[in-house]
């Protein structure tokens, strides 16, 4: 193993931490100035069933607790590597500081940056109560849209900029799959999308975050791509410091901007890292996430409204059985790192 690499991811880790720390009175004294949360309780579950554990909040928990907080998570990584370019071109003898190339961190640092544009002006009308989804916020249509239209450049830069057309599977080994590679790509940016509902309690999706970049940052690593790894520890340290401030009651919601950003994110480390077939498992939460919101609405329309949870993303389905919001999202992380270890137990497994 090599060492300087090392010293310099987990330094980059360390000062993205420190950074969102220091910033983050800062971020919410700006959200909670004017307000940014959303103007009304919530009252349905992405099923479209009233939730009696949301609507028994109090409005101060929906409605008085601002979103964007993950405008803290992608614009301390976009700060930390601009800083670290500029600083790189000062002298030769300062490349140690600039994590941006071409091969590595350019797409996901795209990526990031775009869907947290998006995830930011579909926040901003939810906070106004305005746009065409349920609650205020960009429809759903131009959603889709605006995540393949990412996939799309996407899926271009892996097989035109990159020429990526294998994917690692365990036991077996790079398996190639040719032209189906794009395709995928974009079949697996929406469904990790989707998953987008783990933002649903306190610390929840903070925490299943950052198991899953401290997975791949290690599986970058191992491979000597050392850029990415270092993204991924910049990512994990942001995303450190937003969960510090989001354990119970959360000073601030991650919001479209931080989730959006994530997850298309998440996407793009995954196949950089030719470890896509491994998300699955390191992402086991966003999975039952994900999944129980569809099967519930599957069983509702094929089953004449029964439904398979008491309510859905499955969080609520634990909380509607009386479980402390704090005990599902702990067990949550729980669950989150032994899978997350085991993704990389399995990665190990057969040739690479």
């Amino acid at each position: 193993m090599e060492l300087f690499p090392l010293i310099r991811l987990l330094l980059f880790t360390f000062i993205a931490f420190g950074l969102a720390i220091v910033a983050t009175p800062v971020l919410t004294h700006f959200l909670y100035k004017y307000k940014l949360w959303k103007p009304k309780v919530r009252q349905f579950g992405p099923d479209g069933d009233a939730v009696p554990i949301i609507a028994n909040l109090q409005s101060q928990q929906d409605s008085g607790t601002p979103r964007m907080g993950g405008l803290l998570i992608w614009l301390t990584v976009v700060v930390v590597a601009a800083v670290g370019f500029f600083i790189s071109k000062l002298d030769d003898s300062f490349s140690f500081w600039n994590l941006l190339n071409r091969s590595e961190t350019w797409l996901p640092m795209f990526t990031l940056v775009a869907a947290g544009i998006i995830g930011f002006f579909d926040d901003f009308f939810v906070v106004k109560g305005k746009g065409g989804y349920a609650g205020g916020g960009i429809a759903i249509k131009w959603r889709i849209l605006l995540v393949l239209a990412i996939g799309l450049i996407g899926a271009w830069w892996f097989t035109s900029k990159l020429g990526f057309n294998t994917v690692f599977v365990p036991l077996v080994g790079n398996v190639e799959i040719g032209w189906f590679y794009g395709p995928l790509f974009i079949l697996v940016l929406f469904a990790t999308f989707s998953s987008g509902v783990v933002d649903g309690l306190d610390g929840l999706s903070g925490g299943v975050f950052s198991t899953i970049f401290l997975t791949y940052a290690v599986i970058a690593y191992s491979r000597g791509q050392y850029d990415l790894a270092t993204f991924c520890g910049v990512l994990l340290g942001a995303t450190f410091a937003y969960l510090w401030f989001n354990i119970p009651p959360a000073r601030f919601y991650m919001g479209e901007t931080g989730i959006l950003a994530l997850t298309t994110t998440l996407t793009v480390v995954a196949f950089l890292t030719n470890a896509v077939l491994l998300l699955p498992i390191a992402g086991i939460i966003l999975v039952l996430e994900s999944g129980s919101v569809q099967l519930q609405l599957l069983s509702k329309k094929f089953r004449h409204g029964k439904k398979i949870f008491l309510a859905a993303p499955i969080h609520h389905h634990f909380e509607a059985q009386g479980w402390p919001s704090y005990k599902v999202t702990m067990r949550f992380w729980v669950i989150s790192a032994v899978f997350s270890v085991l993704a990389f137990l399995v990665y190990l497994i057969g040739p690479h």
